[in-house]
């Protein structure tokens, strides 16, 4: 059985960008490779090991970089947001719910499904920006409160198909002025958008290592308040030393070692944000010239972008390949990451491309539209 990615010069896809190893990361990789290799000098817990220095990782750098007191990782982001409405499920006294954006990952559902509760989901705008409007959360909540007990409130910053970024700090306020604690979705801003919970005010934040912390993965990382320790990290009975939630232990070998081999450099390109929504929109502009149109917030304010193309589907239409040629006339081009098979529309990540390589994408787009005129209506 052979293992080997398609040849590339350029990634595109929203999954990945945020997640190539740095180099620190690669070697680092190859050094703890084998299974539980970090765990030679556990002392119980993966999070107090020192060798290497877990222990300062979780308990200081962690919490300092997302603005909470608490912080762990996960083995995804999925799982940090389980964690937190399995332990809510657990005390309510009623039908508990969530209340979630209307642009949520799916993740998000399966999670709140496996904790018991239901969720009510808040309308975004509709077409063509999808926005996510705070004061959806107070109607949203007042009808809710009168099914059940709302235990939390969910919001995606930004959400992984438009990449758009709602208002948090009127959302989490609206949402503990009717006493409900608020965990913020970051799995595409936490390390690559400078981001803290505490400027929030927010309960909980998430992230994710594999897709924005240049971490092989799947791992995530959870941050709180210090007052949700107790019930979020809470001891088991039988062994004391390991957090319920936790399952013991979570993320563990190549995954926690590359995400903190790559810490530095993440902590640094973070600072950098502003110059990656000046690419990205540079890009959105480039690509509607050629007749593609970018939904979502406009201006756009994240790398993350979803494009209607009419054009590439009325060339599919016509096309031997039919929605499959937009793909191999990319990776001719050594550019991969837009999903085989989507031409009417399709998401990609400008993050951390050069203005090169962005020119580069923008041109090669051209080139095919030019290449298959003809076709076009």
């Amino acid at each position: 059985m052979q293992f080997k990615r398609p040849e590339h010069k350029i990634n595109l896809n929203p999954l990945q960008r945020g997640g190539i190893l740095t180099k620190e990361a690669r070697e680092a990789l190859i050094e703890f490779a084998d299974g539980y290799s970090v765990c030679d000098f556990c002392p119980g817990r993966i999070d107090l090991i020192e060798r290497p220095n877990i222990k300062k990782f979780i308990h200081e750098e962690l919490p300092e970089f997302l603005g909470c007191d608490v912080a762990r990782t996960t083995n995804g982001a999925r799982e940090a947001k389980f964690m937190v409405m399995h332990s809510l499920a657990t005390k309510a006294k009623k039908k508990a719910w969530i209340v979630v954006d209307g642009n949520s990952h799916y993740s998000t559902y399966i999670a709140a499904e496996r904790a018991g509760l239901e969720v009510a989901e808040t309308e975004n705008t509709g077409y063509p920006e999808f926005k996510i409007l705070a004061e959806k959360y107070s109607e949203t909540i007042e009808k809710t409160k009168r099914k059940g007990e709302v235990v939390l409130s969910v919001l995606t910053y930004p959400d992984g198909n438009y990449g758009n970024l709602p208002d948090a700090k009127k959302i989490v306020k609206i949402s503990h002025s009717y006493g409900i604690p608020i965990l913020l979705n970051c799995a595409y801003s936490v390390g690559r958008m400078p981001i803290k919970m505490n400027k929030f005010g927010a309960d909980f934040i998430v992230g994710s290592g594999h897709k924005s912390m240049s971490a092989s993965g799947p791992i995530g990382v959870i941050g709180m308040k210090k007052d949700w320790e107790p019930l979020i990290l809470r001891k088991s009975k039988r062994f004391p030393n390991k957090e319920v939630e936790c399952l013991g232990c979570t993320s563990r070998g190549a995954s926690i070692i590359t995400l903190m081999a790559s810490f530095p450099k993440v902590k640094e390109r973070v600072k950098k944000w502003t110059q990656e929504v000046e690419k990205a929109r540079y890009f959105s502009k480039e690509l509607e010239k050629l007749g593609l149109k970018q939904l979502g917030e406009k201006p756009h304010n994240h790398d993350l972008m979803l494009f209607e193309s009419q054009i590439f589907y009325e060339i599919s239409k016509k096309h031997k390949k039919k929605g499959y040629f937009l793909f191999h006339e990319l990776k001719k081009k050594g550019i991969i990451g837009i999903k085989p098979g989507l031409t009417r529309n399709f998401k990609l990540s400008t993050y951390l491309l050069t203005k090169e390589e962005l020119d580069y994408v923008i041109n090669s787009f051209a080139e095919i539209i030019e290449k298959y005129r003809n076709f076009i209506n």
